[in-house]
């Protein structure tokens, strides 16, 4: 087996965890009741990922004080809601944890600081170690007191000691990460204090020490406290982080710092480091989409491993498993941390260890279910796995007697219909009018950055061969072979095709479809028209192989339409433009293209932009056509995907599991 090493027991303090896989901790929201305890979606939901193999699941963060802090947060193992409630509730999870073999820390917060979402602050100030800008707001942190910071360190010690009681076998400190409060405490840009709480480094870590030592005095040294740990903080400025490769002065944390503090943190009794880089103000590091690399905190976690004794935990995708591999052989990290990996397919460790890899689901790393849905819904979900934190509501439905199903359309919501039919035992037929399954995912695909979009289509195709699915390619499927046909159901995906529209020499003028699949050359110098996500993305992937791009907005800025997107992609994308010197050209319609120059109407003024081609990214229309052709003369019809309304890959895959979990 080529992962055997990854199958390897790793010890964090006194306790032995059975491989070196770790759920890495991902917000509760929406797995947490009104008494501060769990609901029977957050048992379900980290019982099925010990059941999938994972060797620790780390809870997402709960709150071990909710006085300071006045607002309303998931979990509290204390008695400010109700302690004997969350006991009650977290040994009926720790239990079904513990039957597969597996660990579960719980994750404790000392409070957001700054960084509170403006939605749960209220009308509360903020609160900080100094009086230092928030995050988000145009508003002034009030400085924390002395007393405040006792009351904080007393509750880690007692929600702790009720961690304890309730069968969890560890807890994790959040921590001197991301910017959160007691990070703020650690970083001497947030921390202006003159008492024993700043000034050097040993008395800004002062807090996160006085926290374990309680806890350990509480729960005994036996008990493993690991810390969420962010070497550097990757900021320029308030509220400006850094781009990966580009050279900036650090405000916050450096790398010198981080090795000392990551040193002393061992020596106040932490038994193990989850590593990361950047804040709030640079959250693409701690949140990274897909323009990171993979594996971007692997050189970090190795400079963390080399000075500490204690494991050392490596996120940020991390899901190749022979990225993980290597990360393990080459002593980068002694633990690998899937967060978003376990959202798409919590079976992952146990298909990988079966040598099922192929039929592991990937995360296309779009924030779309997870952080977006947490920022703006308080809800945590994935987009490619409806099932994820809805495992018993949205179990495969039995069925009575299987149907034949036609499915038109080989995109994401065609074979995501089809999977999910042929799981229940239906019998579903797929016909796609191209040479492949993918939809839009193939043209979406095609810059590096989305590669896994491609491993998705892939996904799908292994899939339905797994379950047999008749695939019938380079078909179009008519009215008359619908109505002639004997299926007992049918299902429409026939997607949606690019807006366009003529500028006059129009055999320079091509949509961004065709250029990401190649089949049209747009030349050195191009304009993109249309500033959404599918331009702005078309346009990195043209200006990274050099060539100059223009984006032409109608909208007063880019990326202004179907969000919302999470804010650590859409600011991170936004970021990205101009430093790879894309030009961007707000408030402006265009209206012709003559002689290699595209004329464009910006207020009063005329604007000329020589290119070499115009690259049309105004958006999608739905190719319904076939469905209201049909739809009086088939019984049961069901339309899906994009073909029913243009939206992202999460609704395509979302309705048609509802939808295909119910015929």
């Amino acid at each position: 087996m080529n992962y055997k090493q990854l199958f390897t027991p790793v010890k964090i303090g006194t306790l032995t965890i059975k491989n070196r896989f770790a759920m890495a901790p991902m917000g509760p929201l929406g797995l947490s009741d009104a008494e501060g305890g769990w609901n029977q979606r957050g048992i379900d939901y980290y019982a099925e990922r010990a059941k999938g193999g994972t060797g620790l699941i780390i809870t997402g963060v709960t709150f071990s004080d909710c006085e300071v802090e006045t607002q309303s947060m998931p979990n509290c193992p204390n008695s400010t809601y109700n302690s004997v409630h969350f006991i009650r509730t977290s040994k009926e999870m720790t239990e079904r944890v513990h039957a597969y073999g597996s660990k579960i820390f719980l994750q404790m917060s000392g409070g957001f600081g700054r960084v509170t979402i403006p939605t749960n602050l209220g009308e509360f100030p903020p609160v900080a170690p100094s009086a230092i800008p928030h995050r988000w707001l145009n508003k002034t942190c009030r400085p924390l007191t002395v007393e405040e910071i006792h009351s904080i360190v007393a509750s880690f010690g007692q929600g702790a000691y009720n961690a304890k009681r309730a069968g969890f076998d560890g807890v994790q400190i959040h921590a001197v990460h991301e910017g959160y409060l007691i990070d703020q405490f650690a970083i001497s840009m947030f921390n202006q204090r003159e008492d024993e709480y700043g000034g050097s480094l040993e008395n800004r870590l002062r807090f996160a020490k006085e926290i374990v030592e309680e806890i350990k005095k509480r729960c005994g040294k036996d008990f493993p406290v690991t810390l969420r740990f962010s070497l550097k903080s990757m900021i320029k400025d308030w509220r400006v982080g850094a781009l990966p490769g580009e050279e900036f002065e650090e405000k916050g944390r450096d790398i010198e710092e981080g090795l000392e503090a990551a040193k002393l943190l061992e020596s106040y009794g932490y038994d193990g480091l989850d590593t990361d880089v950047g804040t709030y103000d640079a959250w693409w590091w701690n949140h990274p989409p897909m323009y990171q690399e993979k594996g971007l905190y692997r050189e970090y976690c190795k400079m963390v491993k080399e000075v500490v004794s204690i494991p050392v935990f490596c996120a940020g995708r991390m899901d190749n498993p022979q990225m993980a591999l290597e990360a393990i052989e080459n002593q980068e990290c002694d633990i690998i941390d899937l967060g978003r990996p376990l959202l798409a397919d919590p079976h992952y460790v146990n298909k990988l260890r079966a040598g099922l890899e192929k039929e592991i689901r990937p995360c296309i790393s779009c924030h779309e279910g997870c952080m977006g849905r947490i920022q703006e819904f308080s809800m945590l979900n994935c987009a490619v796995n409806p099932q994820a934190a809805r495992e018993r509501v949205m179990a495969y439905e039995p069925i009575l007697q299987p149907k034949k199903v036609m499915i038109v359309g080989g995109g994401v919501a065609g074979c995501e219909a089809a999977r999910v039919l042929a799981i229940r035992g239906h019998k579903p037929e797929v016909f796609e009018r191209s040479n492949r399954l993918g939809g839009n995912l193939i043209p979406g695909g095609a810059p590096d950055f989305k590669q896994d979009d491609i491993a998705l289509a892939q996904w799908y195709e292994t899939e339905l061969k797994k379950y047999e699915v008749p695939v019938q390619l380079n078909v179009t499927v008519t009215k008359e072979q619908i109505v002639n046909s004997e299926y007992d159901a049918v299902i429409i995906a026939t997607g949606s095709i690019p807006k366009v529209f003529s500028l006059g020499e129009d055999e320079r003028v091509f949509t961004a479809s065709q250029v990401l699949l190649k089949e049209r050359d747009c030349g050195e110098n191009t304009v993109i028209v249309g500033g959404g996500l599918v331009g702005c993305e078309t346009a990195l992937w043209l200006a990274k192989q050099g060539k100059k791009v223009t984006i032409v907005e109608a909208m007063d800025k880019v990326l202004a339409v179907n969000g919302p997107l999470c804010h650590a992609n859409k600011e991170m994308l936004e970021a990205l433009l101009p430093y790879y010197n894309i030009e961007e050209v707000t408030s402006a319609t265009v209206t012709k293209y003559e002689d290699g120059v595209l004329h464009v109407h910006q207020g009063e003024k005329e604007v000329k932009l020589p290119c070499d081609s115009v690259i049309l990214s105004v958006g999608y229309k739905e190719e319904n056509s076939l469905y209201h052709e049909i739809e009086f003369d088939v019984p049961e019809v069901y339309l899906l995907g994009d073909a029913k309304k243009v939206s992202n890959i999460m609704y395509a895959i979302w309705d048609a599991f509802e939808v295909a979990n119910h015929i």
